[in-house]
C-alpha cells in the first residue's frame, strides 16, 4: 500500500478509492507504453493511433490519409474524438471522491495551476463549463480541471457532453488541417513509420536515460 503522504485520501482507503488510483496510475503507465508506438503507427495506422493516443500529430495525419482517399473523413473524427476522451471520466471521477486533496496534486509547481487550484472550490458552472470544454487550450493541464469539475459537483453527464463538444471542435480543426496538407503529410508519416523502429528505439532509450538521470537527482543527498 502506498504511504499516504503519496496518496489524496484520509485514512483507510475505500474500495472506489483504490479502484480509481489504480485506474490513474494505469493512465499513466498506458500513455507511456504508447510512444515507442507513435512513428511506428503514424503512417500505418493513424487512425488507430488516434484512439490509443488522442494526440494532435495522429489527428493530422489521419486527416491527411482522408484527403487521399484511404480513410473515411468522419471515421477520422470519431476515432480522434474518442481518443480524446476516453480517459477524462476517470479524472472527474478522482476529483468526486478526493476534491482538493487531488486537485492540489495535480496542481503540482505550475503557477497557474496552484493559482486555479487555490480557487476551484469555490468556481461555479459558468466558469467551470467552458474550463471543461476548452481545457487543453488553457494554461491549466486538462487533468486538474477535470478533476476540478468533479469536486466542485459537475454531473458526469454534464462533464461528458462539454468534454464532446471540446474534444469534437479540436478534433475537426487537426482533421481539417491535415486535410489540407494532403499527400505532403501522408508522406512524411508513411517515411516516419517506414523507418519507426529506430525512432522507437530512440524513444526507449530517451526515457531510459531521463529516468535514470531523474533517479540519481533524487537519490542525490541534500547539502547542510
Amino acid at each position: 500500500m502506498a504511504s499516504t503522504r503519496w496518496v489524496p485520501w484520509a485514512g483507510k482507503p475505500r474500495r472506489e478509492d483504490l479502484i480509481c488510483w489504480y485506474a490513474i496510475a494505469g493512465m499513466a503507465v498506458f500513455y507511456t507504453a504508447m510512444w515507442p508506438l507513435r512513428p511506428i503507427l503514424i503512417g500505418s495506422n493513424p487512425v488507430l493511433l488516434e484512439l490509443l493516443t488522442g494526440s494532435k500529430e495522429s489527428i493530422i495525419a489521419a486527416g491527411a490519409f482522408a484527403a487521399v482517399g484511404s480513410v473515411p473523413l468522419v471515421v477520422v473524427v470519431v476515432a480522434a474524438v474518442l481518443g480524446m476522451m476516453k480517459f477524462d471520466a476517470v479524472l472527474w471521477w478522482a476529483g468526486t471522491l478526493w476534491g482538493a486533496g487531488i486537485v492540489g496534486k495535480f496542481a503540482r509547481r505550475s503557477k497557474w495551476a496552484m493559482r486555479f487550484a487555490g480557487r476551484a472550490g469555490s468556481l461555479g458552472p459558468w466558469v467551470m463549463w467552458p474550463m471543461v470544454a476548452m481545457a487543453p487550450w488553457t494554461p491549466v493541464p486538462s487533468s486538474l480541471v477535470y478533476a476540478a469539475a468533479g469536486w466542485t459537483g459537475m454531473r458526469l453527464r454534464t462533464f461528458l457532453v462539454l468534454d464532446g463538444i471540446g474534444s469534437l471542435v479540436r478534433a475537426s480543426i487537426y482533421t481539417g488541417a491535415g486535410y489540407a496538407i494532403g499527400q505532403p503529410a501522408v508522406d512524411l508519416a508513411e517515411t516516419i513509420s517506414a523507418n519507426g523502429i529506430w525512432v522507437s528505439l530512440g524513444v526507449v532509450v530517451v526515457m531510459v536515460v531521463w529516468q535514470w538521470v531523474r533517479r540519481q537527482v533524487t537519490a542525490r543527498p541534500i547539502p547542510r
